[in-house]
């Protein structure tokens, strides 16, 4: 679905396609996506210029943020606004992207006074930037190979790739045989998965196993660990604003089929090292039901639900009170007329 409303972009690799209005056939009957002018889903436009009396938010992200499967107005971004007083969000959020992606993201189109930088990192995400190529299937059915951007560390610097991203797809045939390893082409065991999934032994298979679904967090030397830790620590620190890191868990963490003790140290650290906030929803989503945790998310498909995205706004909004509350000047600024 995304890539017929996706366009080019050469550093990004997309963004969606300005102006758009659509209904999304799914599980629930359907979903509404709509975009601004900007090229992002939104039910308004990003004008550049902060609201007065508005303490305004940037946030970025993967699917999740975005807010997949669910309409604009049930995204945790923009039920958070209905629970902090006087505050906005400009949600950048773009699917299928990684946070090496994100980062061009705020570099490149997000030219807007902001108070705030929140980094919605879905925490599976530490898988993405080892990736330069993602699968995908065109209108024809056809496997298609497209490049994305991606980071690496070169003599202790950060270094961009794949600029300008190639255009035009590769296909098994035509991509260069070296790259056929940085190619996203699934998780490990998926095949073992899939049957277990069919035979309904999912959950209970991830419960007696302990099954580590993100193991690049489990040693601070990890390779993938430092190169997402180096993206996150020249965007924190390089921000004139306050940043607020966003921990978007997965399911099996949110089901406590997984145990998150690692990634929760790893940014934990990160976040003392760089002195950005840090908001980890785990504790409060634990509150619920496993009922009601097993509602955050589809019942085909792994992305919040709108009771998920709801869910992580009511916890996220417990920080963004006491980061409004923190800079009461902003919010009290006068209107100029």
């Amino acid at each position: 679905m995304w890539n017929s409303i996706s366009k080019y972009h050469p550093r990004i690799g997309f963004t969606l396609m300005p102006s758009v209005k659509s209904r999304i056939p799914f599980e629930t009957g359907g979903y509404l996506v709509r975009t601004n002018e900007a090229g992002f889903r939104s039910d308004h436009e990003f004008v550049k210029e902060r609201t007065p009396g508005k303490f305004r938010a940037i946030l970025f992200g993967d699917s999740q943020t975005a807010g997949d499967m669910s309409s604009n107005s049930q995204r945790y971004s923009d039920v958070v606004q209905t629970l902090v007083p006087n505050l906005e969000v400009f949600n950048y959020g773009l699917p299928g992207t990684a946070p090496d992606q994100h980062y061009l993201t705020y570099q490149d189109c997000a030219d807007v006074d902001h108070d705030l930088v929140i980094i919605g990192l879905h925490v599976e995400n530490i898988c993405r930037i080892a990736h330069r190529y993602y699968p995908f299937q065109n209108a024809k059915g056809e496997e298609v190979i497209y490049a994305k951007p991606y980071y690496s560390i070169e003599q202790e610097q950060l270094v961009l790739n794949h600029i300008p991203v190639p255009k035009f797809p590769f296909t098994k045939e035509t991509l260069p045989p070296d790259d056929m390893a940085h190619v996203a082409w699934g998780v490990p065991f998926a095949g073992l998965r899939t049957i277990v999934k069919k035979l309904g032994m999912r959950d209970l298979m991830q419960k007696i196993t302990r099954f580590q679904p993100v193991p690049d967090y489990d040693s601070p030397d990890n390779p993938n660990w430092l190169l997402l830790r180096r993206i996150l620590e020249t965007w924190i620190l390089g921000s004139q604003k306050p940043v607020l890191l966003l921990l978007v868990p997965m399911w099996p963490f949110v089901e406590e089929s997984s145990d998150p003790t690692n990634y929760v140290a790893r940014f934990r650290e990160l976040a003392r090292d760089t002195g950005c906030y840090l908001h980890d929803p785990l504790p409060d989503l634990w509150k619920h039901t496993a009922e009601e945790r097993r509602d955050f998310r589809f019942k085909v498909d792994s992305h919040l639900t709108p009771k998920g995205h709801k869910a992580v706004a009511t916890s996220l909004a417990t920080s963004l009170e006491r980061i409004v509350s923190e800079h009461p000047a902003r919010v009290a600024e006068p209107v100029v007329s």
